[in-house]
């Protein structure tokens, strides 16, 4: 279980990482920073697991918020960005990526 919070930790800081040229890049910085110390956190067994049932509970809270009107994938590639709905459909999947991990330290952690 620790290796899977390392490694979650570091995934959520290269989030952070590829969040710097998006245009509201301090919010979501901020929630991949946040979901990053959580595991650093829940590595060093600082934080109860209610703590991190709250964050998933939120980041799931948040996915449902970001999803898309209308699904048009998560392209990869030359046809990245198509559409805004491309876009929330890839911020949502980030908070879900979140919740999960959340969900996961917070029973197993």
């Amino acid at each position: 279980m620790k290796l899977f919070k390392i490694f979650f930790g570091i995934i959520f800081v290269i989030f952070a990482y590829f969040q710097l040229n998006d245009p509201d890049s301090g919010v979501w910085i901020a929630i991949y920073a946040f979901a990053a110390l959580a595991c650093f956190m829940s590595f060093r067994e600082l934080w109860p697991s209610w703590v991190f049932y709250a964050m998933g509970a939120g980041y799931l809270i948040g996915a449902i918020f970001q999803w898309p009107p209308e699904f048009e994938g998560i392209f990869f590639g030359e046809t990245a960005m198509r559409s805004l709905n491309i876009e929330l459909a890839r911020e949502s999947l980030g908070l879900g990526i979140c919740a999960i991990v959340m969900a996961v330290i917070g029973k197993w952690g």
